[in-house]
């Protein structure tokens, strides 16, 4: 949605993408009474479900940002809560992570597509008094001592102290502060797809399903649906129904009847992070800040935290401790979705069996399922 207000001259922040990262940024900011601008390239926000898994830690942090709970209650109440995450070689079992005792007011794992995260976050924005202003492409950024100044693809030009670059992986305000953005790319592909089918583990749980030719993970969404994303070496641009349950049949065998495709899209992966979060006025957030494999679902739930983090950071000046406090938190769920990863992806036959039998026992230690669950639900990172 458009906002009807023409595009200020000058903000204390302005913010650059009006994904989830930037929204949280937003209002941490609008709760503050930190003036802001926050633009988007986009004329309106995207219907397609993207990230889908929103994880405790994030929903602690919406707590945070509206202590009545009426937040995280609204996302709540339009997702799919998921209490038990199981690692499976094909259609075989191997072990399984629980969320029910974890030590927060969100035991679970909560499946919801991320226009609807974004729906709640721009509501609350907007009761606070903020909007987003679409669509302004930045085009370029410049600064000096003493601020900042972007200019869009349609001429006008926005002063501010700081800009944030919530903008993603490709992302202009990085690119403007010349910062590095150290990593590399996976070889293979990634499908996505919503579906609905009929799948035999049910909706209880999140699978993420290990296999020689790439992991699987397989997460239920509301409506009846369910989340595919799946490595392909070679995946065509929009993967058709015969495609996915092709790649269903191959990689968790007699599990899944393909009923019908809702979305699909093809994608590929890096895995980097930004050599700094901040150069002079310009700072970083979210995928612009950080891109990993989509293993454990952390991407957009980091990005929801950085923009939060960052906002109290703006509102208390305590700019270097920002990257002090999220670039090591960045640098662990890189480091931990890249070695899930490649533990899933093993093609050595002696490593695979290696992987099997150790999975099990590892799994029966209370401690390390526990350490797993937290590590994933990013309570790690309070």
């Amino acid at each position: 949605m458009t906002s009807t207000a023409a595009l200020p001259t000058r903000t204390d922040v302005a913010i650059v993408g009006a994904g989830p990262t930037g929204l949280a940024l937003a209002v941490t900011l609008a709760g503050a009474g930190v003036d802001f601008v926050l633009l988007d390239k986009q004329a309106e926000g995207a219907n397609t479900s993207r990230a889908a898994v929103v994880h405790a830690r994030t929903l602690e942090v919406l707590d945070e940002l509206d202590p009545s709970g009426a937040l995280s209650g609204d996302l709540v109440g339009r997702g799919v809560r998921v209490r038990r995450f199981r690692i499976r070689d094909g259609a075989r079992p191997l072990a399984a992570v629980d969320f029910d005792g974890l030590p927060t007011a969100h035991p679970y794992a909560l499946m919801v597509p991320q226009y609807e995260t974004e729906a709640v976050l721009l509501e609350r924005l907007r009761a606070l008094g903020g909007d987003v202003h679409r669509p302004y492409e930045v085009t370029a950024v410049t600064q000096d001592a003493v601020g900042a100044t972007l200019t869009t693809a349609t001429g006008e030009t926005l002063r501010a102290a700081h800009v944030v670059g919530a903008d993603g992986m490709h992302s202009v305000v990085r690119e403007a502060a010349g910062i590095g953005f150290t990593g590399s790319a996976y070889g293979e592909s990634f499908v996505l797809a919503d579906v609905v089918m009929d799948w035999a583990p049910g909706p209880g749980e999140v699978t993420l399903a290990f296999g020689a030719a790439g992991p699987t993970v397989v997460a239920p969404l509301p409506g009846g649906h369910y989340r595919i994303v799946t490595a392909v070496a070679e995946a065509p641009a929009e993967p058709d129904l015969a495609f996915v349950q092709g790649l269903m049949d191959e990689r968790v065998p007699g599990t899944a009847v393909v009923r019908e495709l809702v979305w699909s899209s093809r994608f590929r992966i890096h895995h980097r992070i930004a050599d700094r979060y901040r150069a002079g006025r310009l700072l970083l957030a979210g995928d612009a800040a950080h891109v990993h494999s989509p293993a454990g679902g952390q991407g957009m739930n980091t990005g929801i935290q950085d923009g939060y983090a960052l906002g109290r950071a703006l509102t208390t000046g305590d700019l270097d401790g920002y990257e002090a406090r999220r670039r090591p938190v960045a640098r662990r769920v890189v480091a931990l979705t890249h070695r899930m990863t490649r533990a899933a992806t093993v093609r050595n036959p002696l490593l695979r069996t290696a992987r099997n039998a150790l999975l099990p026992l590892l799994a029966r230690v209370p401690a390390l399922r526990d350490r797993l669950a937290t590590e994933l639900a990013e309570l790690s990172y309070r």
